[in-house]
């Protein structure tokens, strides 16, 4: 089985809190233990964080929301759980005692993944009964929404364990890479830990200060990396000739005494001070839980973003974005069932998130067009023209479109579409879409669509294949007996 149908979080935390987000959003139930007396408002606070980024984050049907228990116990935690996280402190003698604990208590399948950011799994594993089964599943904050996990055996981890690990990833939109080595901080934490170091040194040494230092990655390298990462972005700049190139040209400035990589800063409490007093600085009076809702919102459209690249197939982390959300629309999007197709089909359920509003606090045009868009591709999937049906060659290409604003959409406000098809033979499909408030009801706005069957591969409209036209057909029929909706047919300009 590659679902997770039950999961135990050990220890709620920042870390801990992300992980059960990530896992109730997937539709999975999730136990906690956590004696911490505050455990339960940490947890709540961050899974509200992550409900609101999911709302910007994707227009895809999430599954019913997992029901979440906090147990007395550990023991109860983690009775019948498939996958069990441990995110305790980062402390070697607590993790290995909670660790055995879990392993003492688990079915005997069950999965059990630390959370650790450095701490070798063969030392944590080193009293479990069964050993095998431990392996570091180290993410990145914020859990929900950043989705890499670092996957690491120890020398008793077994290779099936590491293997169900990476497989139970995808179903809850997280990638697994395997670190095929054990070392202490694993990849990512050796990586950010030589960037620290020299961060440190360059604001001791009064070189610029946190801010400053924000600066120069947010608007330069780190833009790079969030898409492209360290080797491919290095390949580039070594231009047509490539890595081998850029290697020859810069390769000997790493003999130069550059950096002080090796060198440990002296944390002593007047640079800690000073890091602090900047930092605060730089805050500018923002709380953490307001720089953790910018931060999300700014994510969430970096993926967004890399979700549209390459062609529209999605980059990077963007493509794991589509793949989870074509995952999502065929668990239980698409199909729909049990819609009344002797009314307009309602397909989409969204709530105006910040990254659609303008200055004015209403959703921007283009947003308009993607809430319908979206809502023809809903229609397009329920007739059995989903991303396999495209990747064969075929689809429906919107050809005319003829928007109305009839009323302004805003900040937080809960919205759903309806899609009513006007006619439609074996090449055309003519729609009728309105934009509703979710609250009473009212049309906030309508797009009329004409769409037509084409073959991609010979770039012209063809007749859709039967199986598709049986399914379009009864919601056709059904709905030539609705009455025509008010503005279909109007022209640009024409009075009411």
């Amino acid at each position: 089985m590659t679902k997770i149908n039950k999961a135990a979080c050990i220890g709620g935390g920042v870390i801990g809190g992300g992980w059960i987000a990530r896992f109730l959003l997937a539709g999975i139930d999730v136990d906690v233990y956590d004696p911490h007396p505050e455990a339960k408002r940490i947890v709540g606070e961050v899974l509200a964080n992550a409900e609101k980024a999911y709302a910007m984050l994707t227009g895809a049907p999430l599954p019913p929301r997992g029901k979440l228990t906090f147990r007395d116990t550990l023991e109860a935690a983690v009775a019948g759980a498939d996958w069990i996280q441990e995110s305790v402190p980062e402390r070697l003698d607590l993790k290995r005692n909670v660790l055995t604990q879990i392993d003492a208590a688990a079915k005997p399948d069950a999965l059990i993944g630390s959370s650790t950011s450095g701490l070798l799994p063969t030392d944590l594993q080193r009293d479990m009964r069964h050993p095998e089964r431990l392996f570091v599943a180290h993410p990145y904050n914020p859990v929900y929404l950043l989705p890499l996990v670092e996957i690491v055996g120890g020398e008793k981890t077994s290779a099936a364990t590491i293997q169900a690990a990476m497989e139970r990833l995808p179903p809850i939109g997280m990638k697994g890479v395997h670190i095929a080595k054990e070392i202490e901080a694993f990849v990512g934490d050796r990586l950010l830990e030589a960037l620290w170091r020299e961060a440190l040194w360059l604001i001791k040494d009064d070189i610029c200060t946190v801010e400053t230092l924000d600066d120069v990655i947010r608007y330069s390298f780190g833009l790079r990396w969030a898409q492209m990462g360290l080797f491919q972005t290095y390949r580039i700049a070594g231009g047509e000739a490539g890595m081998r190139h850029f290697l020859a040209q810069f390769g000997p400035a790493l003999q130069w005494n550059w950096t002080k990589l090796m060198d440990v800063v002296d944390l002593d409490d007047a640079l800690v001070e000073k890091i602090g007093q900047q930092s605060d600085e730089q805050a500018d009076g923002l709380s953490i839980r307001e720089l953790e809702r910018i931060r999300d919102e700014n994510l969430v459209g970096i993926l967004q973003s890399l979700k549209g690249g390459h062609g529209g197939k999605g980059w990077g982390a963007g493509k794991l974005l589509k793949d989870f959300e074509q995952q999502l629309w065929a668990a239980g999007g698409g199909e729909k069932g049990g819609l009344d197709v002797t009314k307009p089909l309602r397909l989409i359920d969204t709530k105006v998130s910040p990254a659609w509003v303008d200055y004015n606090g209403h959703m921007t045009e283009h947003r308009y067009l993607q809430v319908f868009g979206d809502t023809s591709d809903a229609l397009l999937r329920l007739i059995g023209v989903d991303l396999d049906y495209v990747e064969r060659g075929h689809s429906y290409y919107t050809v005319e479109t003829h928007i109305r604003h009839l009323g302004e959409a805003k900040l937080g406000q809960a919205i759903h579409s309806t899609a009513q098809i006007l006619a439609s033979d074996e090449k055309r499909l003519h729609v009728f879409h309105a934009l509703h408030d979710s609250a009473n009801g009212d049309v906030i706005a309508t797009a009329e669509q004409m769409l037509l069957h084409v073959d991609a591969k010979a770039g012209k409209a063809t007749a859709a294949p039967e199986e598709v036209l049986a399914k379009l057909g009864p919601i056709s029929a059904a709905h030539a007996a609705l009455t025509m909706p008010e503005g279909a047919g109007r022209h640009v300009g024409q009075k009411r």
